[in-house]
Order: C-alpha cells, then structure tokens, then sequence
C-alpha cells in the first residue's frame, strides 16, 4: 500500500536549490576566471607592448585551458596542481596537438600564473613542474628562386598585379613579417636613403633597406593607389588598410597564377630572404638584425639549410644588395 511522505517533498526541494545555487556559484566563478584571463590581455597589450597576434594566442591557450577547467568543476586557480596539467596535456596530445602546441600551451599558462602571483591571486606556479616536450627542429620551408622572380614579375601595368608584385617584394626584399608588411603607411618611406621603417614583434621600430627594383615598383603603385583618407600603404576594397589574411590570399593566388606547384604563403618569403642574405654575407648577426630577431637561437635555424645556390645569385638579384 502507498504511503505518501509530504517529508520527503522539502528535503527533495532542498537538494535541488542546492544544486541550482552550486551551479550558479560556478558560473559566476567560471566568469571570474574569464575576466582575470582579459586583465591579464590587458596587461601584456599595455604594460608589456606584446603584439596583438601574440596576444590573441595567449588568449586562445588559456581560453581553451579554463574550458578544460570547467568540464571538470574546477573554479579556482588555487585548485590547480600538476596532476591537472599533465590531465590537460595528456587531452591535447589526444587531440592530435604538436610537440610545439603543447609547448606553447604551457608557456602561455605558465606566463599566466606568475601574473596571478604577482598580483596576490595565487601563491604558486603548479605549470613550474611540468616537463615541456622535447621538439624536433624543423627546417622552414623556403621557394624554387626561378618561381620567386616569377611571381615579382609584372606582366601588366594593373592595379591588382602592382599590389601584389609589391607586397611580395617588400616580404621578400625586407625579409617582413605578415603584421610588419600590413602595418607600413605612406610616411615610413625614405626613398632618397632607401629605407622603410616597420614596426616588429613587441612594436619594436626597425629600418629596412629597399632596392632600387622595389622602389621601381613602389612608384608605379602609388600612381594607382586610390585617392582616400588612410595612411596604409596597402588598402582593400573598401580603402582601408588590408589585413594579414588578405595577403595570404593575394601571396597564395599570386603563386598560382604564375604557376607556383607548392603552397606559397608569406612567411616562406621572409625565410627566402634570409636564406638568401645568409648565404651572401656569412654573417648570422647580420641576418639578425635584418630579420628584426630579438634572440640569436631564432636566426640560428638558417645555418642548417642546405644552401645550394651560389652567393652571387642573391649579390645578382636581392634588392639589399643592390643599395
């Protein structure tokens, strides 16, 4: 026979608002942890003057992290130790990541938490104890030279092909970086020196010699360059300053116009360019300089190529060489 319990109606109703208060205690400490993750962006955009790229990856890697975090009813920076980290390795390298993703996750969580310590929010760096990967040295990909000066030849007078021939001289001949070459205006021109100033990782300035080849094609560009209000040296079509996918469109098209095989994309130009400077000067704090490198062991990578090619093809044809 059923005997109804009107007992067990409040004790029910308490486990449930329980759960319902647990719950949303956690999502309000979840959120908390989205905001100490956008302080922390915050800082290194105006205290440590990071690039914006830089930043958004560590955004990203902590953003995937407090996920990780979440699935897991983990709320509290105080309640992370190795053993949640290696879990969290242990899920990425499941997920197929690299050898220098992991590495990279780590290096944003581990730059994080000394930020949470100074500022009194933790008291230590659980990511100290855990073994980065070991990577294997990969060498960077770089371009045929008879396909290279294919893609810097004009064959029209065209405002399209002018942009792109002079995009991929500038990334070539100054050895830029993606960012670099979408940050140049009109202004940082000296043509009568033959240099360009950009601006690098950490918004560094450097000075860049242009060549008399690609101050050739600069003037031909600014005759067609559209008329507007932007300093850019590059527009799109709204006449605004272009961005970096932008030119890994035109660079990648540019390639297969001329019939490039291989999968051209801008930063194997700026490794060209350094091969090619090397190869020519013998001189890797040279290169270091050029390619706006703030440590020695970024350049070094260079000296292992296998450079083939004789030292007078880039005397012959490197913009640099020609000043």
């Amino acid at each position: 026979m059923f005997v109804f319990d009107s007992f067990k109606i409040p004790y029910r109703f308490n486990l449930k608002y329980k759960d319902m208060v647990s719950h949303e205690k956690n999502k309000s400490d979840q959120e908390i942890l989205i905001d100490q993750i956008e302080a922390f962006a915050e800082y290194l955009e105006v205290e440590k003057n990071y690039a914006l790229n830089t930043i958004s990856s560590y955004k990203r890697d902590l953003l995937k992290f407090r996920s990780f975090l979440n699935g897991r009813s983990i709320s509290e920076w105080s309640e992370i130790d190795s053993d949640v980290l290696n879990i969290f390795v242990m899920e990425l390298r499941h997920g197929n990541a690299s050898g220098k993703s992991l590495k990279r996750y780590l290096s944003s969580i581990r730059v994080f938490f000394n930020y949470l310590i100074a500022n009194n929010i933790l008291q230590k760096n659980p990511a100290q104890s855990i073994q980065t990967p070991r990577l294997e040295r990969s060498l960077p990909k770089t371009i045929n030279f008879d396909d290279l000066t294919n893609m810097m030849t004009l064959n029209t007078s065209s405002y399209k092909e002018l942009r792109s021939v002079l995009m991929i001289e500038l990334l070539y001949s100054c050895g830029l970086r993606v960012s670099e070459l979408v940050g140049i205006n009109l202004t940082d021109f000296d043509l009568n020196e033959g240099f360009v100033k950009v601006m690098g990782k950490g918004a560094k300035a450097r000075f860049s010699p242009v060549g008399e080849t690609t101050i050739g094609v600069l003037n031909r560009y600014l005759e067609k360059r559209p008329s507007c209000n932007s300093d850019a040296l590059f527009l799109n079509q709204k006449n605004i300053r272009i961005s970096s996918r932008t030119v890994q469109n035109v660079v990648k098209k540019r390639a297969l116009e001329v019939g490039v095989s291989i999968n051209v994309h801008p930063h194997m130009l700026r490794h060209a360019a350094a091969t090619h400077f090397l190869q020519s000067s013998h001189d890797l704090r040279s290169v270091q300089e050029f390619l706006g490198h703030k440590s020695i062991k970024s350049t070094q990578v260079y000296t292992h190529l296998d450079f083939l090619e004789l030292s007078k093809v880039y005397d012959e044809f490197h913009p640099r060489a020609k000043k």
